[in-house]
């Protein structure tokens, strides 16, 4: 009897998976539970075989992931800023999405796109949590401010963005699960007409995404 409760469980948690499509009418696997819910079938199919400390173990474990994406997300950040305090480098976090905010001042050299040798440490420290965390995918973006041509800031834009994913990627981050973007100076994060926020305007962005499921 006591076996049959995790097959219960697991049931139980595959349903709450299913939602209902709200055009066809049809059953369908809701993304954000349906990865609670693998996490929790394979949970219950531990408890079923094991016993003792090692079971209360296993539980512990699958507290976090059971959670679902939230969860798995809200450990990264956590880590995230740990790692990132007092960098200059500015944790956001959006729903499930992280955004790493790096800074133009910090990361390279004024119409630069090779990397500042002292940027290198805290990409390493970022480079540390993506790679451990890999069950995400990774948007870097390139913004410059809107001096000069439109070309020439598209184009340096783009290579500072790669600039930062070929560096994450000799520190174990798979270059592909990396999408590689310059977007000039069509999305500004601050007013253009002033020098500091030229200044904010200048960044590479890295979007941390949680896998589809």
């Amino acid at each position: 009897m006591r076996r049959l409760l995790p097959l219960t469980f697991v049931t139980a948690a595959l349903l709450a998976a299913c939602t209902t499509n709200p055009y066809t009418g049809e059953q369908q696997a809701s993304k954000a539970a349906t990865y609670g819910a693998g996490a929790a079938a394979a949970c219950a199919l531990v408890g079923a075989i094991e016993s003792g400390q090692h079971a209360r173990n296993a539980a512990l474990g699958c507290g976090i992931v059971g959670a679902g994406v939230g969860a798995y997300m809200d450990v990264q950040e956590s880590k995230l800023r740990e790692q990132l305090q007092g960098t200059g480098v500015q944790v956001v976090r959006e729903g499930d999405n992280i955004r790493l905010i790096m800074p133009g001042s910090i990361t390279f050299q004024t119409d630069s796109y090779n990397l500042r040798p002292e940027f290198y440490a805290t990409l390493n420290s970022v480079a540390l949590v993506l790679s451990k965390y890999a069950d995400t995918t990774i948007r870097v973006t390139g913004h410059t401010d809107n001096t000069g041509a439109r070309q020439y800031n598209q184009t340096l834009s783009e290579r500072r963005a790669n600039s930062v994913a070929d560096y994450l990627a000799t520190q174990n981050v798979a270059r592909s699960r990396m999408l590689v973007q310059g977007l000039g100076f069509d999305q500004p994060m601050a007013d253009n007409g002033t020098a500091e926020g030229r200044a904010r305007n200048r960044r590479v962005e890295l979007y941390i995404l949680p896998k589809a499921v």
